[in-house]
């Protein structure tokens, strides 16, 4: 059982009890077996109708309830000016009840409407000295999404010290998550139950802190959608391996980081003349060429290599060429075999 309805039981109980109290106090109701009753349904009805309030107030988060309090707070404030103005005071009593309660509802809801709408530089406007942020609050907020976490390289960036900060992993990609790894298909079965052992190894890493963010937007259909909007709201820089995600990220402001990008950024560039020593693995397309590979996965075709599959040859460096799956080297053989 969760422990958010272990709450909510032990919630329902006292409201229960509480029911079952107040009516053992009222005169009327002392000694009553009806009333002892009528008590108990009370206060369980009540704490019902608290539990269902909350399940339908579920995914709204603190940030639109606090907006929603101050805009209703700012709407009676501008409500209650107008009633004081002395606009009214001519009206009869009657006329002057409905029109202020017309007044305080319609300023009360415009106020609210306006708060959900606005975001916090609206509120910096208004008080320009508060900022509605913990000053605890991290500076480096890492937002991962599933394609991350499969991929696992994050993983090994953490450790080695390259990447720091707080590593926020939101429920909803947890779901897709689990769905990966509950798929029929076996390789995305792998996957999924990958993406779980890279977050296991995160959680026990001393360097960094991992936290589960509850966090949703029911309105959003996609887990694009909700990963941009949650990356905006914190403040947080999104780590993906999705280049349409990393594009449609950044067309809205929002910081992200590529893996593949910054893995094709960090290979080392050859220099035309430069003499690499490399391991002939297979033939290549052309007559007479091989295929072997540098120590970060850049592929180099060696022309006259074909005879050497298998060896350790030194090779120069003759031209390279940006495709779109990397950088693609060309060299030739340049001396005898040496190893």
């Amino acid at each position: 059982m969760k422990p958010l309805w272990v709450i909510r039981i032990l919630f329902l109980s006292l409201c229960t009890l509480a029911g079952y109290a107040v009516s053992q106090v009222r005169p009327e109701y002392v000694g009553q077996y009806h009333g002892a009753v009528a008590g108990l349904f009370i206060g369980f009805g009540f704490g019902g109708l608290l539990i269902a309030v909350d399940e339908m107030l579920k995914g709204f988060s603190l940030r639109a309830f606090s907006a929603i309090t101050f805009g209703l707070l700012l709407g009676f404030l501008v409500a209650l000016l107008i009633d004081q103005s002395g606009l009214f005071v001519n009206a009869e009593e009657k006329v002057r009840w409905l029109v202020r309660l017309c007044l305080f509802l319609s300023f009360g809801y415009i106020g609210m409407v306006l708060a959900m709408r606005s975001n916090k530089e609206d509120f910096s406007l208004i008080i320009p000295y508060v900022r509605f942020a913990p000053q605890n609050k991290p500076d480096n907020l890492l937002l991962l999404d599933t394609s991350i976490i499969i991929d696992g390289r994050i993983a090994d960036l953490i450790e080695i010290g390259f990447i720091e900060g707080l590593v926020v992993v939101p429920r909803f990609v947890l779901l897709e998550l689990q769905q990966i790894a509950d798929s029929a298909d076996e390789i995305k079965r792998a996957r999924g139950r990958r993406g779980f052992e890279m977050l296991n190894r995160l959680q026990h890493n001393t360097k960094i802190e991992v936290r589960i963010h509850d966090g949703d937007f029911p309105e959003e259909k996609g887990v694009d959608a909700k990963l941009v909007r949650l990356a905006r709201n914190l403040s947080a820089k999104l780590y993906t391996n999705d280049f349409n995600l990393a594009k449609v990220a950044s067309l809205q402001g929002v910081g992200c980081v590529n893996l593949h990008e910054v893995g094709r950024l960090m290979k080392a560039a050859m220099i035309p003349g430069e003499t690499v020593q490399i391991k002939i693995v297979r033939e290549g397309r052309d007559k007479g060429q091989g295929i072997g590979y540098l120590p970060d996965g850049t592929m180099v075709v060696i022309n006259n290599g074909q005879a050497h599959v298998g060896q350790t040859v030194d090779a120069q460096i003759v031209s390279s060429v940006q495709t779109g799956a990397g950088v693609l080297v060309f060299a030739e053989v340049r001396l005898e075999i040496s190893k």
